[in-house]
């Protein structure tokens, strides 16, 4: 784009210089067209890294617009620095930020203009979008086919101030652009957004008109957007609309409000500029905490376009390839034992069937207590059964009342027998149907005492009757 910008200004020169020194043709001059096309390169790299500088009295500056304000606000009024201060910014400043390159802090700028501070961001293809995204607002594509154009060019569109419509009838203009009549704009990008008064449009052939400049309120405080810096460098402000719309601008954004008189400081900030403190901080602990996190996220987002520090990178791979020698080092130095074929492998009792498999799998760690028990109780009836003269295993609560009508255990057993028989139950329809239950050790333990009690007072009633027939 840069490029773009001085060929178009350097040719109409180079085409008058050599009309008036009538050169030769193009075939028989080629030095002279090596010599001017390095010229050319070694200035466009100058500009380009002069990119609307503060200082840069240069073609593609912006000192012009510095001087400006300090004429129309005076020098006191007016600071133009690489560094936004936000703890010394007040309700009554304005804040002009132009092509921001590095980080911007959306809540520190939120905070701002809550209070009723005025803020400007003069964005194409810096970070802006970023902050302008917290307020609906995203770049789109300038018309190709502008109405107006300067020497028909579409890259020179011409902009024009928006009039409010207010119950059908024509209004004025936003305040910025009062004096503007047409502003040239400098290969622009537009701005969409959903309700934001629209200042500035480029009218198009064919397409839709696109807005490039829209400004809203923000709490307390105002927010302009302009999608083309490249209008308020040096160059530019050659044209009257252009100055015009400087003027209209830094006068904006320190103007009173309709909640009082303003007439602060102007900030007006550029490029890669660093950010310190923060805005209306209510304690010191608090005002550090934020300062730390935007900190931490200026420099991760400076890592994720610049990239790690040469040293930081150079002991990352030092540390990356050590590991990866004492890493192979240790597994090639390795003894494996070669491994037994399947078919030859011994089957593992939780594998096999029977009683042993059945107990191996009872006896895993994995194995829920639940099922331990479920198997306690069907040996229990297995033997109570057996032990009563009954064909086959009974249901738990019937042996239950069997015992009781024959007494062949006393009252204390009989009451803890049938407190195992609920808990039994309890477990057996958790497990049955899938839902989580808690069976402790301590229960199995518990359990185990019980049967064993009971089953010793059976077995000790029944051989007694068996001696006395």
């Amino acid at each position: 784009m840069q490029c773009a910008r001085v060929a178009r200004f350097v040719e109409p020169l180079v085409i008058r210089r050599r009309r008036a020194l009538r050169l030769p043709p193009s075939g028989r001059c080629w030095p002279l067209g090596v010599l001017l096309f390095w010229l050319v390169s070694v200035w466009s790299r100058v500009a380009i890294g002069q990119s609307f500088d503060l200082q840069d009295p240069g073609w593609e500056g912006v000192k012009g617009l510095v001087d400006l304000a300090r004429q129309e606000l005076g020098e006191a009024r007016v600071v133009a620095a690489n560094r936004i201060d936000w703890t010394s910014l007040t309700p009554a400043d304005g804040l002009l930020i132009l092509h921001p390159e590095g980080t911007l802090d959306s809540e520190e700028l939120a905070a701002f203009l809550r209070a009723g501070g005025r803020g400007a961001i003069v964005d194409d293809f810096g970070v802006g979008d970023q902050v302008l995204a917290r307020y609906q607002i995203r770049r789109v594509p300038a018309p190709r086919k502008p109405l107006f154009a300067l020497r028909g060019n579409p890259a020179l569109a011409l902009a024009e101030p928006v009039h409010e419509v207010v119950a059908g009838r024509r209004g004025g203009v936003h305040p910025v652009v009062a004096e503007v009549d047409r502003l040239v704009t400098n290969h622009p990008t537009g701005l969409l957004h959903p309700d934001l008064s629209t200042v500035l449009k480029i009218r198009a052939a064919g397409e839709t008109d696109c807005a490039l400049a829209v400004a809203g309120q923000v709490g307390k405080g105002r927010l302009f957007a302009m999608g083309d810096p490249s209008a308020l460098i040096n160059l530019m402000l050659r044209y009257r609309g252009n100055r015009a719309f400087a003027v209209g601008l830094v006068r904006y954004l320190v103007d009173d409000d309709s909640w009082g008189i303003r007439q602060g400081k102007l900030v007006i900030v550029s490029n890669r500029f660093s950010e310190s403190g923060v805005y209306g901080a209510d304690s010191t602990a608090a005002r550090e905490v934020r300062e730390w996190f935007r900190s931490a996220r200026s420099e991760v987002q400076r890592i994720s376009v610049e990239g790690l520090p040469r040293g930081v990178s150079f002991a990352l791979a030092v540390a990356c390839v050590t590991g990866l020698v004492l890493w192979g080092s240790l597994v090639s130095g390795r003894v494996y034992r070669p491994p037994t074929p399947r078919f030859a492998r011994g089957l593992p009792l939780v594998g096999q069937g029977g009683v042993a498999g059945r107990a191996a799998v009872l006896a895993a760690e994995g194995t829920h207590r639940g099922l331990v028990l479920l198997e306690q109780k069907d040996a229990f009836i297995e033997r109570l059964g057996a032990l009563l003269g009954m064909d086959r295993p009974p249901h738990l609560s019937v042996a239950v009342e069997e015992l009781a009508r024959r007494q062949w255990i006393d009252g204390a057993a009989l009451l803890e027998l049938k407190k195992m028989v609920v808990e039994m139950t309890r477990v057996e329809i958790a497990v049955s149907s899938g839902q989580p239950v808690r069976v402790t050790r301590q229960t199995l333990e518990r359990v185990e005492r019980i049967v064993e009690m009971v089953l010793k007072s059976v077995e000790e009633q029944r051989y007694s009757r068996e001696v006395m027939s």
